[in-house]
């Protein structure tokens, strides 16, 4: 069944009007008429069966029935990814969603080779990876921001697995073998790795776990989803899988 992330407030007996490119896809790809039901979700109020009410050739109105399942969360796992190439970005953002995280902080460091990106892009990209995967919640998107801001501010609280690729870490099974879940972060870094000075004020960050991914130099796009998958196994929801 075809299911829809929305902004607004679900409840039983409410009406709600999805976007106009919602409603396209609905209408016009999906073919749906009045009648049909669908679920719906909001990040909130949990999963909720609808109908498609009044249809037009560019809008519609859902009907909410009953929910199907009660809001629910995953893991407290943040991903922190420096920006690279839109491609290879957008990837990471789907495959976050897929795997779990519940936020995407973008960061630009020494050697990022861009500074900007559709932030309400990369945000659509979740949404619908979300709906694709069963997931009650879409995972935020920060907007970039500094490297070193960004660790200046970082909490004690939140264990930082930091992938490095340059120099000895132990095996990330290895490193968080023993380790309790709670608040996490995974630290992925750009395509030319990060500086020197960089890896120095991660490592010295007093929540810093420095792992390795493997004998092989990956690229950002493969550590980020090998590395979520790897934290998932050891500390996250795939253990119940």
């Amino acid at each position: 069944m075809i299911r829809l992330y929305l902004a607004e407030d679900l409840a039983a007996g409410a009406a709600v009007a999805p976007s106009p490119e919602q409603a396209h896809y609905l209408v016009n790809v999906m073919r749906l008429a009045a009648g049909d039901e669908l679920l719906v979700f909001n990040g909130r109020d949990g999963e909720w069966r609808a109908k498609m009410g009044a249809v037009g050739k560019r809008i519609c109105r859902l009907e909410i029935a009953a929910q199907t399942r009660p809001q629910a969360t995953g893991p407290d796992l943040d991903l922190v990814v420096a920006l690279v190439k839109r491609a290879r970005l957008e990837t990471i953002v789907e495959k976050a969603a897929e795997l779990g995280a519940r936020r995407v902080r973008l960061v630009v460091t020494e050697r990022t080779n861009a500074e900007r990106t559709r932030v309400d892009r990369l945000a659509a990209i979740a949404a619908e990876a979300a709906e694709q995967t069963g997931r009650l919640e879409v995972p935020a998107i920060e907007p970039p921001a500094k490297l070193a801001a960004l660790l200046a501010a970082w909490p004690a609280d939140r264990p930082l697995m930091f992938c490095d690729e340059a120099g000895a870490a132990p095996p990330a099974l290895t490193a968080l073998a023993g380790r309790a879940g709670g608040p996490w972060a995974v630290l992925i870094g750009p395509e030319g790795g990060f500086s020197p000075g960089e890896r120095a004020a991660i490592r010295g960050l007093p929540a810093a776990v420095p792992v390795s991914l493997g004998p092989r130099i990956l690229r950002a796009d493969t550590a980020a989803i090998a590395a979520l998958t790897l934290w998932q196994a050891a500390l996250g929801d795939l253990r119940g899988a």
